[in-house]
């Protein structure tokens, strides 16, 4: 008679919170970064957008390593970054920059405010989109900016300007006024970015792709800011580079004559 396998030892309830502790640190740093915006530490504010980055990739990451993937712990986190991706940059924006548009009259004032409101709410859209199509879309694609970018691509700007260049929000007003806007109809634009969800972190890599990372950790350590402000343009303008040339490829093709 076969003695019957031993019953798995059931998981502790307790470790379905270790994700949900990294969606909670990313809902912190987004948090602080609109306190400290307010109180005009613009620098501590971008760098806390990028801490929330941080923890917003490791969460899920956590969360299929330990098998504590959970429905509320995907609505948690859509909700954490709308605050983190969302409203805080909009809001630091807006107190860096936007609310300078005031000085150039009632209009351009209400201009400054509607454009950070713009900002947050395709945030919003982006995300409810995304959460009605998993499963649907290629993995390898987002289909518009994913709104961790669109915020790296804000607080990196600013960080650039405040910090290294000791340049005020007021005398790029209107330049900030447009970074907003087009990184905000970005997201919910229908243009594709790659999602770097297929590169093989786990597996084996070429060599020269070792060297590359290193060489990129290094550039960071020299000047962060300059560094993911670069790398963040370059992403963003990738998508409708890609499908400016992807019209063009498909025009050059001669059409196909019936046989």
């Amino acid at each position: 008679m076969e003695t019957p396998a031993p019953a798995a030892k059931p998981r502790p309830r307790g470790i379905y919170l270790l994700p949900n502790l990294f969606t909670s640190g990313a809902l912190f740093a987004g948090f602080y970064a609109i306190i400290a915006a307010s109180q005009g530490r613009f620098t501590d504010a971008c760098i806390a957008v990028f801490v929330a980055a941080v923890l917003d990739g490791l969460d899920g990451r956590i969360a299929r390593l330990t098998g504590t993937q959970s429905d509320f712990g995907v609505q948690y986190d859509s909700l954490s970054d709308l605050i983190s991706f969302g409203m805080a940059p909009a809001l630091v924006m807006y107190h860096w920059a936007l609310s300078e548009l005031q000085f150039d009259g009632p209009i351009a004032g209400k201009i400054g405010w509607s454009a950070a409101f713009l900002y947050a709410a395709c945030a919003a859209l982006r995300l409810a989109r995304f959460n009605t199509q998993v499963g649907v879309v290629d993995k390898r694609w987002f289909i518009g900016l994913a709104s961790p970018a669109a915020a790296a691509v804000m607080m990196s700007f600013i960080w650039t300007l405040d910090n290294r260049m000791n340049m005020s929000g007021g005398q790029v007003r209107w330049i900030a006024l447009g970074i907003t806007v087009v990184t905000g109809l970005l997201m919910v634009s229908r243009v594709r970015y790659f999602s770097f969800k297929s590169l093989p972190f786990a597996g084996r890599v070429p060599f020269m792709t070792v060297l590359l990372a290193l060489g990129l950790l290094v550039l960071l350590a020299i000047d962060t800011a300059r560094v993911l402000f670069a790398a963040s343009t370059i992403y963003l303008l990738s998508g409708p580079l890609g499908w400016v040339w992807g019209r063009l490829r498909r025009n050059r093709q001669p059409p196909v004559t019936p046989g």
